[in-house]
């Protein structure tokens, strides 16, 4: 019986250390990082990098309702990494002179 419990215990934490939880801190980046981006002028700077950030972000929100936890991670870290893109290269330009 000894025998039976610990593998019960063994098959429980496995379960227990299988479960991933949602990526709510990387969600919650990826939307501050669009809205600084947005706010810097990328909508006008960098259109692309901000599309790319929005793109990701609502993959990011699908793959949430579908609980595909880790792929919904990995898109909310692209969406703040596109989003960290935009707010470069929209400082980029409004730091340069103009004629």
């Amino acid at each position: 019986m000894s025998y039976f419990l610990r593998a019960l215990a063994l098959a429980a934490l496995l379960a227990v250390a299988g479960c991933q939880s949602a990526p709510v801190q990387e969600m919650s980046d990826a939307r501050q990082a669009i809205s600084v981006a947005r706010k810097a002028g990328a909508e006008q700077h960098a259109p692309y990098d901000l599309k790319a950030a929005m793109d990701y972000l609502s993959s990011a929100e699908t793959f949430i309702s579908e609980r595909r936890y880790d792929m919904a991670r990995r898109d909310a870290v692209s969406a703040k990494s596109s989003a960290l893109d935009a707010l470069r290269a929209s400082s980029d330009k409004s730091d340069s002179p103009t004629n």
